[in-house]
This record gives structure tokens, C-alpha cells and sequence, in this order.
């Protein structure tokens, strides 16, 4: 089976103690079959933007320990150059997007994993890298 490199905006949605809506319940249960299959991948800046901004000690504490049964990939030098590229050619149309977007894109096409995001970022980039974005 596939892996898929887990957006901070999938894990947001499905750890939201609001009242989830259906696209967030849909979201939550995609990733819960994706753990259970174990098919996820995490990498070290969607875990670092996951618990930055939390002010409550306690609620960052217990997500650091939820999400802490999941390693992380190793980001190598050549991805982080990979990121550069995507992020130029991106650029060079028009599109703006993160540091981290750009780095979970270029470790996703290294590994010819698919991307679970509901970041529509994602859909623009998709349009000039060769990234595969994961459905419901």
C-alpha cells in the first residue's frame, strides 16, 4: 500500500474539539483508516507548525504526547534543495506558497507518496510539480 505524507491542515481538522462539520468528520475518519493501516507519513515541520500556537500548556503537552508514536521521515539535504526547485517553479507561474508546502511536495515526489492536504495550495501546485494528491 501507498504512503501518505499527512498535511498540518488534515491533522487540524481531525483534532478539532469543536463540533466537526461533515468534511471534517470525512477528514478524521480518512486519517484514522490511514493510521490503523499504517500508510501515514509525518515529517518534522508539519509537527512543528501542529503544536506551534498552542498558549495552554496542557493541551500542547497532550498533543505532543498523541502525536509522538509517530517518527518522523528524515529530511536529507537534497530535499530541502528538491523544496527550492518546486518552490521556483512555482514561483515562476505565480504561485506562492510555504517552506513547508514545498518540502512535504518535494519528499512526497522523491518517494512517489501521495499528499493528504486539505490546503487548496495543494490543487495550484499540482497544476506544475508532479505531486499526487490524496482523495477521500
Amino acid at each position: 500500500m501507498n504512503k501518505i505524507l499527512i498535511d498540518t491542515s488534515v491533522w487540524s481538522m481531525a483534532l478539532r474539539r469543536n463540533k466537526p462539520n461533515e468534511r471534517e468528520m470525512q477528514v478524521a475518519e480518512e486519517l484514522a483508516t490511514l493510521i490503523k493501516e499504517y500508510r501515514i507519513v509525518v515529517i518534522g515541520p508539519v509537527r512543528q507548525e501542529l503544536l506551534s500556537g498552542i498558549s495552554d500548556l496542557t493541551v500542547f503537552e497532550n498533543l505532543k504526547n498523541k502525536i509522538s508514536i509517530f517518527t518522523d521521515y528524515l529530511i536529507r539535504t537534497n530535499d530541502y534543495e528538491q523544496a527550492a526547485e518546486c518552490a521556483n517553479i512555482c514561483r515562476k507561474y505565480g504561485i506562492q506558497g510555504s517552506h513547508t508546502d514545498f518540502l512535504i511536495c518535494a519528499v512526497a515526489i522523491k518517494n512517489g507518496w501521495e499528499i493528504f492536504s486539505e490546503d487548496k495550495d495543494f490543487l495550484n501546485y499540482q497544476k506544475y510539480l508532479p505531486i499526487k494528491l490524496h482523495e477521500i
